[in-house]
């Protein structure tokens, strides 16, 4: 199909949809936007879409699968597309000479947002134009088109990759895959499905979570370019193809760091990374494993060794992510710290920000909207860790269930959740009721935010004042 004589179907006006409606103005013949609660749409109602005339369909991630409109479509052989799928086929047109910017895609369950930002971070250092898109930024379709860009750091979510099938990325990493947004895919065997779609094709560098058999399976499993590497990172010493942790140091056995493959290549300690670990020298794993990631990516990208290196240990996570946003000093000198991770939005984000902390010096916020999920086993698995558990959010019952039955000696504050405005104030005087010297509150829910709170980042700005708050009030200074 030539979108020059396509009339093209925007469904949903978000970040995404907004921006392919304005990449498509000047390169579609026709293109019309539908969406039932954005008033700037041209239509209001998938039922006023007159499909004689579309030929393409653009849907935004909101929509899933089984919508109507999407079946309708389908079923009329109309093509349905998502943002990446037309950012990709449009980027060889950003300047009329048909050459583009690299692509360096990440996806997973947990982790993609932090590996995405450190890996722009590092190409920028190493003086390319390399912004972090897609699931953060600015959209990818606007990206994808501006000739200033040298790469493209994609952070791809699951929904966006549903629809999208012609990637044959330069560099792509998975970081994991936990259960999540299973009710949107229809089962973790199609979600799973889904996230693999960005190591089809990959022409320079693989990049997989060894750790994680699903996604270790899927990487093999890869049809790759030929000459394309596949490096796997683990949290242990690594093996060959891989890039790791030993003795302290982050060590290479892939060959993406410089040295031969199966050879020993030191690249830095880890305490270098103050970003990995908590004040005491303590190393956060998921962060950890995420700056391997995002290492093992622009290495294979080709950046050089020592300026990305460098500009890894000056890395500043984004805000919401294993942040200490307030500390109360007491009258015996012992602390007590505040740390939002409201970016913990499912059960493995919030298992992986638990094991940073050591045994019983947690009072955890947890709860919101589960999303249909269940917390028996991060419960019991973090047992050890938890001292006491207040419990926000409206959809309170299965964060309530999994203590019972996994943890009933663990004391549980529920906080009545029928005043939005009051909830985090009233959840933080309570974990710090709980919370002695040494200890940390930690907000890392576990669950989606939305049903108290405008966004996660709402929810981890709320956090921050309260605990702020809480700390005057009780500490020495």
């Amino acid at each position: 199909m030539k979108l020059g004589d396509a009339t093209v179907m925007v469904a949903g006006l978000g970040v995404s949809g907004r921006g392919m409606v304005e990449v498509l103005r000047d390169r579609a013949a026709k293109v019309f936007s539908v969406d039932e609660r954005n008033e700037t749409a041209d239509l209001h109602s998938f039922d006023d879409v007159d499909w004689d005339r579309v030929d393409l369909v653009c849907t935004s991630p909101v929509f899933n699968p089984r919508t109507p409109f999407i079946l309708e479509a389908q079923r009329r052989g109309i093509p349905v597309i998502s943002e990446v799928e037309l950012a990709w086929k449009l980027r060889a047109d950003r300047d009329g000479k048909g050459s583009h910017a690299g692509w360096i895609g990440i996806t997973g369950t947990n982790g993609k947002t932090s590996t995405t930002e450190m890996t722009s971070e590092m190409l920028c250092a190493c003086g390319l134009d390399a912004p972090a898109v897609g699931n953060i930024g600015k959209s990818v379709s606007h990206a994808a088109v501006d000739p200033a860009h040298d790469v493209l750091c994609v952070e791809l979510s699951s929904f966006q990759l549903h629809f999208t099938y012609s990637l044959a990325l330069d560099c792509a990493a998975i970081t994991n895959i936990a259960d999540d947004h299973l009710d949107w895919h229809g089962g973790i065997e199609n979600y799973a499905a889904d996230k693999s779609k960005v190591f089809h094709g990959v022409t320079r560098t693989l990049v997989y979570n060894a750790d994680d058999e699903r996604v270790a399976a899927l990487a093999a499993a890869a049809v790759v370019a030929p000459g394309c590497r596949k490096v796997g990172f683990t949290l242990r010493q690594p093996s060959v193809g891989q890039i790791g942790v030993k003795d302290g140091w982050i060590v290479d056995m892939s060959g993406v760091a410089g040295g031969a493959a199966g050879e020993e290549e030191r690249i830095a300690p880890v305490a270098e990374f103050t970003h990995l670990t908590e004040p005491d020298g303590t190393v956060y794993p998921h962060l950890l494993a995420d700056a391997l990631t995002a290492l093992a990516l622009v290495l294979g990208y080709g950046a050089d060794r020592d300026t990305a290196v460098r500009a890894l240990q000056g890395f500043a996570p984004g805000g919401h992510r294993i942040q200490t946003v307030a500390t109360a000093v007491l009258p015996d000198g012992g602390t007590i710290r505040f740390v939002d991770d409201s970016k913990a939005t499912n059960a493995h984000a919030a298992n992986a920000s638990l094991n940073s902390f050591g045994a019983k010096s947690v009072v955890w916020i947890a709860g919101g909207l589960a999303k249909g999920g269940r917390f028996e086993r991060l419960v019991a698995d973090q047992a050890h860790t938890i001292k006491a558990a207040v419990i926000i959010g409206k959809d309170q019952q299965p964060m309530i269930d999994a203590f019972k039955a996994s943890a009933p000696d663990i004391p549980v504050t529920v906080i009545d959740p029928a005043d939005n405005d009051t909830v985090m104030d009233r959840a933080v005087d309570a974990a710090g009721g709980y919370a002695a010297a040494g200890d940390v509150v930690l907000m890392a829910p576990a669950c989606a935010s939305m049903d108290q709170f405008r966004s996660y980042a709402d929810r981890g700005d709320r956090f921050a004042t309260a605990a702020t708050r809480w700390a005057g009030a009780h500490g020495e200074r």
